[in-house]
């Protein structure tokens, strides 16, 4: 049999799609401060440039699906590899705001591919003792990639006003193109390979990626016979139309936990972090870009430690851990900012500290569970013949919510106040974690093929059987 190190390598190269997603996103938090002063935009400008991306991001979602299933995962990637090529070139030349619209709405239906392919690819390489690990994979690239451009914004913020901002976009564009013709000499998944009756192939890519026999047939398992696959609108039907009750659970619960994953206001954060330091007190333009630095390598610390311990303590856990820390530092970085805006000028109060504080607490807490593990669960509990158009769907839904807080923050900054804002999104995250609790089971270790199993078991009933929050819904709790 193959080395289990190989479905690692293939995660992990399958996810630099995800390094750019994530670099596109992080670069803009920097960018936008010399782009406003270059081209003279107002707040409402800047909000609409920033938020857009995540508005053409729900094409891309809801198209990815098709595309995936048509001409394949590999194929997919190479997609988006050269949308984000033209998006990067288009952003990097432009000479309007209306340019740099265009470019931005380029990138973002590269975005939805990306954030739609990855975890699918991922979830359908990985044998279930490490699903959940190499599941997470796609996500610990999506922050390594934000945290790429802040450094970027750091370092290329020092070159002349005009050229900075471009090259912080330009310098996307050459490993667009390298990954658009690497990645097709990665392997197919097994289970697209089924699918389409390519079986010999599929048994090929199996004996690579698994260390052991046993491992090899439980993913030889998992991949459904090319006869059970009724792909395009057969999918759609299923999903919306005649969805079994096992099948509307798990579509609640994958594309639920997309959906709830922004109500936490993330975005808030990662995109408007000039904006917050600078409500904070810090006034130098390096000192904000220098603190998006230590935001990024906080989110990226604490997400490869969620990827070592999902596949030990669980999805439940962390993830309710992690929204309980959300919870906690919304609320503290909520009342810090409300402290600061009613202090008088020049006055010496420690709430700037804790505000700070709260801003790193709030993105570590995020990064353990929250972050990883929405694309990681999606990924297992939407059913097999339904997976890449099901979490295509859910990336929409997540994008919806992404969208929703990037195009409103500075709005309702302004109409509630900073901290006001912060409030409110940690009152949403006690409803994402309520949404969690009572609809989410645990999936920990369990083969693809057991999952839609451990949801033939009714709502009602399984409310009766939770006994705290980390409980696992066990074998003999099925019907």
């Amino acid at each position: 049999m193959g080395n289990r190190n190989y479905a690692v390598v293939c995660c992990i190269i399958g996810s630099f799609i995800s390094i750019i997603s994530g670099y596109v996103t992080g670069v803009m938090s920097g960018a936008m401060l010399f782009i406003q002063e270059d081209f003279k935009l107002s707040d409402e400008q800047v909000q609409l440039l920033t938020g857009i991306m995540n508005v053409s991001a729900i094409a891309g979602c809801l198209t990815a699906g098709q595309v995936s299933d048509y001409f394949g995962r590999r194929r997919t990637f190479s997609i988006a590899a050269w949308i984000f090529f033209i998006g990067s070139v288009l952003m990097s030349f432009a000479g309007s705001f209306g340019m740099l619209m265009a470019g931005r709405c380029v990138t973002g239906v590269a975005v939805g591919y990306a954030l739609s392919t990855a975890p699918v690819y991922a979830a359908e390489i990985s044998p279930a003792k490490t699903r959940g690990s190499l599941s997470s994979i796609p996500d610990i690239s999506i922050n390594f990639g934000i945290l790429i451009g802040y450094v970027a914004n750091y370092f290329l913020g020092r070159l002349p006003l005009t050229y900075g901002w471009r090259a912080m976009f330009g310098i996307s564009a050459l490993p667009s193109a390298i990954f658009a013709v690497g990645a097709v000499f990665l392997p197919e998944s097994p289970r697209w390979l089924v699918m389409h009756g390519r079986v010999d192939e599929a048994l090929d890519v199996l004996q690579k990626l698994c260390a052991t026999g046993d491992e090899a047939q439980v993913l030889w398992n998992e991949a459904a016979p090319p006869e059970e696959w009724s792909g395009g609108l057969g999918v759609w039907k299923e999903m919306f139309l005649h969805p079994t009750p096992p099948v509307r659970r798990m579509l609640v619960a994958g594309m639920g936990v997309l959906f709830v994953q922004h109500l936490s206001g993330i975005n808030g954060v990662q995109l408007y972090s000039a904006r917050v330091f600078k409500a904070v007190g810090i006034a130098s333009t390096n000192e904000i870009l220098a603190a998006n630095i230590g935001v990024g390598l906080a989110k990226t610390v604490f997400i490869l430690t969620a990827i070592l311990l999902v596949d030990r303590v669980g999805r439940r856990g962390l993830y309710l851990s992690s929204l309980a820390g959300v919870i906690v530092s919304l609320s503290c970085l909520g009342l810090s900012l409300t402290v600061i805006e009613h202090s008088k000028p020049n006055q010496d109060v420690p709430w700037p500290r804790a505000a700070i504080a709260s801003v790193f607490t709030f993105v570590a807490s995020f990064s353990i569970g929250l972050g990883p593990i929405t694309g990681a669960y999606s990924s297992e509990v939407i059913p097999l013949r339904l997976r890449a158009q099901g979490v295509g769907v859910g990336v929409a839904f997540n994008r919806v919510a992404n969208a929703t807080v990037a195009l409103t923050f500075i709005s309702l900054s302004n109409a509630i106040t900073m901290g006001g804002a912060f409030f409110l999104f940690g009152f949403l995250s006690v409803g994402a974690a309520t949404f969690f609790y009572f609809f989410c089971p645990e999936t920990q270790g369990r083969p693809l093929e057991e999952i839609e199993e451990v949801f033939r078991q009714g709502w009602r009933e399984r409310r009766h059987n939770l006994h705290g929050p980390f409980h696992v819904f066990k074998h003999t709790e099925m019907r």
